[in-house]
């Protein structure tokens, strides 16, 4: 029987209806129809400007108003002590008082000042951000570092998905892809005499003779299974087994040693946890890691939230900016996404009653968001806050904006598929792609 070729339907342009279609999810993330032919006739999507992410997670949730969008005019009850924001490198750009390292810094990274969304609880606020996506009973997508290492991992000597140096735990991060692209999780402290890396680092008594020795029995038992069998299983365990040796007694284990650094770079980083986690995730970019994210917690200051900002944000202006600087002056920066932000802000209005004595509270509602590198601009504010930051003033910016403006510096399609855990249905990148989300775009003015 004859079967005559079906064509997607066209209409007078000849332009077929499923690029309008396609075209349409795009323009949800800030593309136009244009923009989609002209990728499609090359064949490809354009040439990505991001290599690596590193994320800055600041656990529990940074404020903002003693950081990146100080309110001095708000009064006491608002600022605190902390009432005399600096001028930074950029004209026009103040940031908070404990920052004055980052504010000579300004100029590589910018500020977004209306970072938003509706959750105040932990657990669920790390899972929105972390993913970029409203929670839901149907699906348990992976965080933006999951799907980084599923896009971008393939060819890794070392895993894709790395964190610093704990979990950040509260949700599952790999969500319905699975457990072959959880975040391997270091453990250790970077910053002691020796970092000892879990899974990786062998006992003090292991040679690396002795590994090959044990490596040797291990495949005359592997053989001796495939007799009997097993070769599906074999295959399986021998894949994890072998990227284990790769890392204890290849070359991929000197990019977690840092006694390779110079001492003076050491100390301006700061010999602190956060301060040589910033440094080593520097060395994973350098050996062609995608996503890194420092877990740096403490920021959950709702009592005595001023004595911690002594103690956190000194830390974080020494570390940060090092970071920024040394990624800049080895021409690494423009490659290399920085991304600083927690699961939300914290209450402008102080609360200085006992039992929180000058504490601040969980605010998702606008809080701040920083953002450097790999194809994003440096000084700039995007959007505003009220007067008091409490609100959105102009220009929201969603976590799943920022997710699909970071995926799309990656190259990774926002409007592409995820592997549906049922086989059934659609799993999209980013949930603009199915329409029905309330969104501002992404974000082309810093891009």
């Amino acid at each position: 029987m004859n079967r005559k070729t079906q064509t997607a339907p066209r209409d007078a342009a000849g332009v077929a209806r499923r690029d309008f279609l396609r075209a349409g999810a795009l323009g949800l993330l800030g593309f136009t129809l244009q923009d989609w032919l002209t990728m499609k006739a090359h064949g490809q999507a354009p040439e990505p400007k991001a290599k690596s992410v590193i994320q800055l997670w600041m656990a529990g949730g940074p404020t903002h108003l003693d950081t990146f969008d100080p309110k001095p005019e708000a009064g006491e009850a608002y600022c605190g002590p902390l009432k005399n924001p600096i001028a930074t490198n950029v004209a026009g750009i103040r940031i908070g008082e404990l920052l004055p390292l980052l504010a000579k810094q300004a100029d590589k990274y910018s500020i977004i000042r209306s970072f938003t969304h509706s959750h105040g609880g932990h657990e669920t606020a790390t899972y929105v951000v972390q993913t970029g996506r409203n929670p839901s009973v149907e699906l348990s997508y992976p965080a933006i570092g999951a799907v980084v290492a599923l896009k971008k991992g393939q060819q890794c000597k070392l895993p894709p998905y790395i964190t610093l140096t704990s979990p950040i735990g509260r949700f599952s991060e790999a969500g319905f892809l699975g457990s072959n692209y959880k975040s391997f999780v270091t453990g250790g402290d970077p910053n002691a005499a020796q970092f000892n890396v879990q899974g990786i680092v062998p006992p003090p008594d292991m040679t690396a003779a002795r590994l090959q020795q044990r490596r040797g029995l291990l495949q005359t038992v592997d053989a001796l299974d495939r007799d009997m069998g097993g070769e599906k299983l074999v295959q399986s365990v021998n894949s994890f087994r072998e990227q284990s040796y790769a890392l204890v007694i290849g070359d991929a284990k000197t990019a977690f040693d840092l006694s390779q650094e110079k001492k003076e770079l050491r100390d301006r980083y700061g010999r602190h946890h956060f301060g040589q986690c910033c440094l080593l995730a520097r060395r994973l970019v350098e050996n062609e890691v995608p996503f890194i994210t420092i877990n740096h917690g403490g920021w959950d200051t709702e009592v005595k939230h001023f004595d911690a900002m002594k103690q956190l944000l000194p830390v974080l202006d020494q570390a940060f900016s090092a970071l920024l600087e040394d990624l800049a002056q080895r021409g690494l920066l423009s490659s290399t996404m920085v991304v600083w932000y927690g699961e939300f802000g914290r209450t402008p209005k102080v609360y200085w009653e006992a039992p929180w004595y000058g504490g601040r509270h969980h605010w998702p509602y606008c809080y701040s968001c920083v953002v450097a590198g790999g194809g994003f601009k440096g000084g700039v504010v995007v959007g505003q806050s009220d007067d008091k930051g409490e609100q959105v003033k102009a220009r929201p910016v969603y976590p799943w904006d920022l997710a699909a403006s970071m995926y799309k510096l990656l190259g990774i399609d926002p409007a592409g598929r995820l592997p549906h855990p049922q086989g059934c249905g659609v799993a999209y990148v980013t949930p603009q792609a199915a329409g029905q989300i309330e969104s501002g775009g992404l974000l082309t003015e810093i891009m």
